[in-house]
């Protein structure tokens, strides 16, 4: 009987030392052995696209009124224009998880302010720092806080980092946050409790939560801190618990020429003035901050792109499309304006010209029910005129171009496509291209083409802005 419970002790106690050993720190990501991602900056010119991983938050990336927004998306946003390519971005909170798409391939830049650590530089190549800060304490005041004496206030709050000995700080897992609370402990000689949240909680989240009460503490770089605690007067960011910190984006370590011309391009950027617009945007600019975070049209707060989702879903399924993608389009017409005047005389959240609404019964173009319901019928009657593309996409996106440059023109470029024994049946590279062509007299003047000119870049900009719109409304917005 001894021994059999000595056994089963012993098994149990196997079973304890291996979940404590397997348990690996958030930091420390181990090298793995992986196939060498061949792809650097020549692959990513003739590839046409720079594919991103960032974080979805209220300073990096996310969605207000309509249009895609943030820190990292404003530069990512001139980088691929510097480089001529385009850009598509994946969404992630956790390092490891971003770590694991870079080097298997399926992104070529982590861009988010990553704190640069010696760990760190063992597992990807860092750009030059885009900016410095420094970790503070977030933590709560009281619930009466505004009726109480500032004494009191202050004699309820930790003033320095050292009052952490003995209570617990919640701070996310692969973070270097978590890294942070461990060094303390080391520097202090002393021990704080570690409440480990989910990888996927953006800092924002975990401010909230303080702010809330549901945690007590937690860890934040100072920037972020200080702009969240604009919206949240009842927390206290005033505290330091490291150091300056360099903040960089990340690559593989074999991406050298990528390195090379992010470096070149983040230090003209620096050397100028629109960087430091961009930062003070969305890192110093208070008032903007509150404006948002008050907004429904925010896409961290609310999931809404506008105050027409509604009617944009209703119109969307008469037509068989996703809402976001008609919303999308709406926004490049008017922005979501529904009293939006182009130079033409086109008004409403559609853009409707004075006959095209007479002819599809809308009275007041200004009236958004109106005008959407008259745009959508316009999108109907182009849509069921290219029943003859075989591809649901590619058929939006010659009905879209049709609806900003009229039938006719859409017809002369495929008429131009099939001539020149390109598929007149896809616009993507292909009958957008006829389009572009029609342009210049040498093709607008042939005897085939029945309207002649068209300004082809127009119509080309005019869908391919509203797709790329799109994947953001995707991205950022059920």
């Amino acid at each position: 009987m001894i021994k059999h419970c000595f056994g089963t002790l012993c098994i149990v106690l196997l079973f304890i030392v291996a979940a404590c050993t397997s348990k690996k720190h958030p930091e420390d990501i181990k090298k793995e052995h992986r196939p060498v991602v061949d792809r650097d900056l020549p692959e990513i010119l003739d590839d046409g696209v720079l594919n991103v991983v960032t974080t979805y938050s209220s300073t990096s990336y996310f969605l207000y009124r309509g249009q895609p927004m943030g820190y990292e998306y404003d530069l990512l946003k001139r980088f691929a224009k510097h480089l001529g390519v385009d850009f598509k971005i994946e969404i992630s909170n956790d390092f490891e998880t971003m770590y694991n798409m870079l080097m298997d391939g399926k992104v070529d830049l982590i861009a988010h302010g990553i704190t640069i650590t010696g760990k760190r530089k063992e597992l990807v190549q860092f750009t030059d720092y885009l900016y410095l800060t420094h970790q503070v304490l977030v933590q709560k005041k009281p619930d009466n806080w505004r009726k109480m004496k500032w004494s009191a206030v202050q004699g309820s709050l930790i003033h320095d980092a050292i009052d952490l000995i003995g209570d617990t700080v919640s701070v996310r897992a692969s973070s270097s946050y978590l890294n942070r609370v461990e060094n303390l402990m080391d520097e202090m000689g002393g021990k704080i409790y570690i409440d480990t949240l989910p990888g996927d909680l953006s800092t924002d989240r975990i401010i909230e939560m303080v702010a809330d009460g549901e945690i007590k503490y937690t860890f934040a770089d100072n920037n972020i801190a200080t702009i969240n605690a604009s919206y949240y007067p009842n927390l206290d960011v005033r505290v330091p618990v490291s150091f300056s910190q360099r903040m960089a984006w990340a690559i593989r370590p074999e991406s050298d020429e990528l390195l090379t011309e992010l470096n070149t391009w983040i230090d003209s950027m620096k050397s100028g003035v629109a960087y430091y617009v961009i930062y003070n945007k969305y890192f110093k600019n208070e008032r903007y901050f509150k404006r948002r975070e008050n907004s429904v049209f925010y896409s961290i707060n609310h999931n809404r792109i506008s105050e027409y989702d509604d009617l944009l879903q209703v119109h969307a399924d008469t037509l068989g499309w996703d809402w976001r993608l008609l919303a999308s389009m709406v926004y490049q017409e008017s922005k979501f304006n529904p009293v939006s005047e182009s130079w033409a005389g086109a008004q409403g959240l559609m853009q409707m010209m004075p006959q095209t609404a007479e002819r599809y019964g809308v009275i007041d173009r200004t009236d958004p029910e109106e005008n959407l319901e008259g745009g959508a019928k316009v999108l109907k009657v182009l849509w069921d005129r290219f029943i003859d593309i075989p591809d649901s996409v590619q058929r939006i996106k010659f009905t879209m171009a049709a609806y900003n440059c009229g039938y006719s023109h859409v017809l002369d470029a495929r008429t131009l496509a099939e001539k020149e024994g390109i598929d007149s049946y896809r616009w993507d590279e292909c009958t957008e291209e006829s389009m572009l062509k029609l342009s210049y007299p040498e093709n607008y003047n042939k005897s085939f083409i029945k309207y002649g000119y068209v300004r082809g870049i127009e119509p080309v900009t005019y869908v391919k802005q509203i797709f790329s719109r799109y994947e953001h409304y995707c991205q950022l917005v059920e």
